[in-house]
């Protein structure tokens, strides 16, 4: 098959983009959405004495995804996270238990209008997706202890698209988000600092990773709330050449 010109490999979006998709909502509804990331248990993978992340995890259908009319999310039942050694050296192989999303979350209308936001903005096709997983991560930083937000360093999480979406960054320095082609050459660099600042990526074509979190000069905490959404299409045998029509 001939192949075509693509998009970009990732787009970076002002706070702008969710901002107006979310005015639509309740306040109320938002800001449960928001607040959900206070009640994260801690991530208990990281092999250290004292936590730095938080983490709740959860898997959906996406019904109508293909489709003219908006998109549905079904949630799928609660199962491990898994990643292939290839892609995560640090905890590739592993099957990661997380806590699950809280209902109110999974079945709130916040959570619904982000995915699908992000849905229309991923850069390159989106036939053949399915299926998204989505991750609440909160990671926390102390004068002692800086917290990693990517502990695996430059990688690629083993999907199609990844959006990273900054919810809240309070008393907090570094964290730079670093975007590499596929030969770890740095193509973009940015530093999300207003809520609702989103990238998103190609994980086929592009490496990622964040400098690790450390507390702002004169705070005794950092805290960095992301929302991760991996978009990807439940049969793994579909076409996933990005440079394919």
């Amino acid at each position: 098959m001939e192949r075509r010109t693509t998009a970009p490999p990732f787009t970076h979006h002002d706070p702008e983009l969710l901002t107006a998709a979310l005015a639509e909502l309740p306040g109320a509804a938002v800001r449960a959405f928001t607040d959900s990331w206070d009640d994260l248990p801690a991530d208990s993978h990281l092999g250290t004495a004292a936590p730095y992340r938080f983490r709740r995890y959860g898997r959906f259908r996406l019904l109508g995804a293909g489709g003219t009319g908006p998109t549905a999310l079904e949630p799928l039942p609660h199962a491990p996270f898994f990643q292939d050694r290839s892609v995560n050296k640090v905890h590739g192989g592993v099957h990661r238990v997380f806590a699950p999303l809280a209902e109110t979350v999974a079945a709130g209308p916040a959570l619904r209008t982000v995915v699908r936001t992000l849905l229309d903005h991923l850069p390159g096709p989106r036939a053949g997706i399915d299926t998204c997983g989505v991750h609440q991560i909160r990671v926390v930083a102390t004068p002692d202890a800086e917290g990693h937000p990517a502990p695996e360093g430059v990688h690629r999480d083993g999907h199609w698209y990844v959006a990273q979406v900054l919810l809240r960054r309070d008393g907090v320095h570094g964290a730079e988000s670093r975007l590499y082609d596929l030969d770890e050459r740095l193509v973009h660099r940015a530093t999300l600092t207003a809520p609702l600042e989103t990238i998103v990526l190609d994980d086929r074509r592009v490496l990622h990773g964040v400098s690790p979190v450390r507390p702002a000069p004169g705070a005794r905490r950092g805290v960095r709330d992301m929302l991760l959404v991996d978009f990807f299409p439940s049969d793994p045998t579909h076409d996933t050449d990005p440079g394919r029509a």
